[in-house]
């Protein structure tokens, strides 16, 4: 026998993704581009305590009940950045749930003026706009989210940072 300990949002016993064998999403990551050329990522870096420091990662957070994803995506980005953001419609082969985190990444575009007006009174989050030299330094020298490190590989080789969703899987 051995002690096993899950952390869960979710309200019962019965309503953890354990027991219903449901992979239905419960967050969202956002990959957002930003600018009148789309060059540059929107990123958030704020502190955690299970690593004691800051950390990079793209703007996430929870998808609230009956709420459909994109909006969810669309309420988180403005809550943490002041954003708007337009998701974009992709296959669905890139938005299913996959895990290290139990969430669905969104793509799209972000504009506006940065605001924290939005923002939960326990979040410490900066919002980081970065372009290809800033995500050179951020991957060299910072605390990065692995989910957010993979993307922003892809940001700086290609042109088009978005041109795999439109590849047939």
């Amino acid at each position: 026998p051995v002690s096993y300990f899950v952390a869960s949002r979710a309200k019962s016993i019965e309503q953890m993704k354990i027991k219903t064998r449901e992979n239905t999403p419960d967050g969202v990551i956002i990959y957002s581009l930003y600018g009148e050329k789309r060059d540059k990522v929107v990123l958030v870096r704020q502190y955690r305590y299970t690593i004691g420091d800051y950390i990079y990662e793209f703007p996430a957070g929870l998808v609230e009940p009956d709420e459909e994803f994109h909006e969810g995506a669309v309420r988180e980005m403005h809550e943490e950045t002041g954003l708007k953001f337009t998701p974009l419609k992709v296959n669905p082969a890139f938005e299913k749930p996959y895990f290290t985190t139990i969430g669905m990444t969104v793509y799209g575009y972000a504009e506006g003026e940065i605001s924290k007006d939005a923002q939960e009174d326990s979040e410490e989050i900066e919002v980081v706009l970065a372009d290809r030299e800033e995500v050179k330094r951020i991957l060299k020298e910072e605390n990065v989210a692995i989910m957010c490190a993979y993307q922003l590989m892809h940001f700086l080789q290609d042109d088009e940072p978005f041109a795999f969703l439109k590849k047939e899987l």
